[in-house]
């Protein structure tokens, strides 16, 4: 009887550890699965050229749109950026996240309070020119409140313009997406362009699925290029969200299972 209950004990232990070790593995090959999009970001030349071709079409943009004398609207002009992976560079610490494989919590506010981010390609010229058309200049980031001083102090320091506490409209508590503050900046400006990585930091996107995200795209799609310039973050976003139903509690084992869901294949 001992020996079968040792028997049992042991199969049961068996067990335990290879569903430990399955899920510490899903974990650490979640991570994994980064290490493409983040190295695309940091290394590929088409990286580049996407930012400087974004910028290169706000200042067309904003030369077509200043060459008018604007006579219809007598509010002040403005446009409005997000700044993280529009104008500061985050990537080294998605990478950091990638070699730990997230054996450390992620954690966005160690990164931040070290200001260290540098800025993308195109984005200081481009701002720094806005500014010298006496454009204003408005930064809309879901970075938290407590997060606002990191966030200007680096702005600040790659030579971003308007980077005070005016122009900086970081997320208030409770607050869903970026609208309200838009609306805030519109009531006083006409906002010519907006520039981000996300969806989100455009109105018509928030917390859409992910066939609705991309109908809505081809719904605004005489505005891309136009009003709305889009830069490409293949590292996180609203993106993934959707294809988690924005539920970023779901276990590694069932985000896993959903990425793969979402992929299209030829058989």
């Amino acid at each position: 009887m001992n020996k079968i209950i040792t028997l049992i004990a042991a199969t049961y232990l068996i067990i335990f550890l290879t569903s430990v070790h399955a899920n510490a593995e899903t974990a650490e090959n979640l991570s994994e699965q980064n290490t493409m999009s983040v190295l695309w970001f940091q290394k590929a030349g088409e990286a580049r050229g996407l930012y400087y071709q974004g910028y290169n079409i706000g200042r067309m943009r904003l030369d077509e749109i200043m060459s008018k004398k604007r006579r219809r609207n007598t509010l002040k002009p403005a446009i409005v950026l997000d700044i993280d992976e529009t104008i500061l560079n985050n990537s080294p610490h998605q990478a950091w996240y990638v070699m730990a494989g997230r054996k450390i919590p992620f954690n966005w506010n160690e990164w931040f309070k070290r200001t260290e981010a540098k800025p993308l390609p195109g984005a200081i010229e481009f701002l720094q020119y806005a500014n010298s058309l006496g454009v204003e200049i408005y930064y809309i980031s879901n970075r938290y409140q407590s997060q606002k001083d990191a966030a200007i102090k680096n702005l600040q320091s790659v030579g971003a313009p308007q980077a005070d506490t005016d122009h900086v409209l970081l997320r208030q508590p409770g607050e869903i997406g970026k609208e309200t503050r838009r609306r805030q900046v519109g009531r006083t400006h006409e906002i010519l362009l907006l520039f981000g990585d996300n969806l989100g930091d455009f109105s018509g996107f928030d917390l859409l699925s992910v066939s609705e995200r991309n109908q809505a795209v081809d719904r605004y799609r005489e505005e891309f290029g136009k009003k709305l310039i889009l830069f490409p973050n293949p590292m996180y976003g609203d993106w993934e969200g959707a294809i988690y139903n924005y539920d970023y509690k779901k276990s590694d084992e069932e985000k896993a299972k959903l990425r793969k869901k979402f992929l299209e294949t030829y058989r």
